[in-house]
């Protein structure tokens, strides 16, 4: 096989190997997602009732929004910390 053809092969194999981690990382995190949806949402039921009304569910929404801002500005925020622990580590 011709050199450049095997590292093609070799490129591919690991691009698709990526998009796949990426793809069952995604479907696990709207997994996540999903229950705890279900979880806030029983929760709400509790608090309002089991008959949500328009604002509850508005109150519902602006809640989920809001934790997820924050989880991910969290996130994002631990991520650069670790990526510059990591560089300033190796030394770039």
């Amino acid at each position: 096989m011709h050199p450049l053809v095997g590292g093609f092969i070799t490129s591919f194999k690991v691009e698709v190997i990526d998009k796949m981690a990426a793809l069952i990382t995604a479907a696990f995190g709207l997994i996540a997602a999903l229950a705890w949806n279900g979880a806030i949402q029983e929760l709400f039921d509790i608090i309002f009732g089991e008959r949500s009304t328009l604002v509850a569910m508005f109150v519902y929404a602006v809640v989920v929004t809001i934790i997820a801002v924050i989880a991910v500005v969290l996130i994002g925020r631990a991520a650069a910390k670790a990526k510059m622990a990591d560089e300033a580590e190796s030394g770039h």
